[in-house]
């Protein structure tokens, strides 16, 4: 894909909780919660196939754009020895992540299907953990985001950031390789940060930073209820919020860290939320979903939102 990224002028879908689908619905075990080990044999690519390929079918029924997210969440550096693997097996799957998705890409002919390589955070998804400088952050993510632009993405997302320094160091790295970058964030069920700053704070933070680098930046990883009344109508720094990959479940993150079975929400109630936020945030263009969710989901928030004017 060349030229402006869709998701900039028009409304496109992503996909839904890959991790979860995968492990709870389809069975298949994901040491360390990690994907990317599926790119190191067949049956593990097929499978990936199988769960994109349904996504990439809605969006063109809908005739709406798509965004094919690596499957590198858990694939940083760090993550190497916990999954087995030397840090030059880790690149590779990192690399055949992508060459996946462009094969699909180019399967379904689309021109408005964008290829973005994932950064998850260095530690764990839902607490702060290790504390990174903003150029501590960039030098550690900068490997991942190097191997990943080399590979031939469009894009970068930095999915499940907890703190400012980490998700502005994965910006600064996405700089240091010309590629553009949406940030996303998660929140408690107070709509703030893990590390305990306010939405607000974390994207204006992170534009001060990086010099607004960003494309925009996305939620992730929680439910409407949590953050739809943090987000100020007609506030600037909420207008950089495009994105949004809501958990089907209710829970706080606690309570979703020790569940032994998925709570996969209501499909339908989590599309009439979305519509709801998009009559309130017209520019959201971005919309999927995170923990708990699947084509069940996104179906029904496609569905539930098509009848909405285009973003503002």
């Amino acid at each position: 894909m060349t030229g402006l990224l869709p998701q900039l002028t028009r409304r496109v879908l992503t996909d839904g909780g890959l991790e979860t689908d995968l492990l709870f619905n389809r069975g298949i075990e994901l040491p360390s919660f990690a994907s990317v080990v599926l790119l190191g044999h067949a049956e593990g690519r097929a499978a990936l196939e199988a769960y994109y390929r349904p996504y990439l079918e809605l969006a063109h029924r809908l005739g709406t754009g798509f965004i094919l997210e690596s499957a590198t969440w858990r694939a940083s550096p760090d993550w190497a020895a916990p999954l087995g693997l030397t840090l030059p097996e880790l690149d590779r799957l990192n690399v055949a992540a992508v060459e996946l998705l462009s094969r699909l890409r180019a399967e379904f002919m689309s021109g408005l299907t964008v290829i973005s390589g994932c950064v998850g955070p260095r530690g764990d998804g839902y607490v702060p953990g290790q504390r990174m400088s903003v150029q501590e952050a960039a030098d550690y993510h900068g490997h991942q985001v190097r191997v990943l632009a080399s590979a031939g993405v469009d894009m970068l997302s930095a999915l499940t950031m907890t703190t400012v320094n980490e998700a502005a160091g994965i910006a600064v790295a996405a700089a240091a390789v010309q590629l553009p970058v949406a940030v996303s964030f998660t929140v408690e069920t107070d709509g703030r940060l893990p590390s305990g700053e306010t939405l607000m704070d974390a994207v204006q933070a992170v534009d001060a930073a990086t010099g607004g680098y960003p494309s925009y930046f996305m939620i992730n990883c929680a439910h409407p209820d949590h953050f739809a009344a943090v987000l100020d109508d007609a506030a600037p720094w909420a207008r950089r919020i495009r994105g949004v990959r809501a958990n089907a479940s209710r829970c706080s993150h606690a309570e979703l860290d020790v569940m032994t079975e998925l709570d996969d929400g209501d499909p339908a109630e989590l599309g009439h939320l979305y519509r709801q936020l998009l009559e309130r945030h017209p520019h959201i263009t971005v919309l999927g979903g995170c923990c708990g969710t699947d084509l069940r989901h996104v179906t029904a928030i496609a569905e539930a939102c098509a009848s909405l004017p285009g973003p503002a």
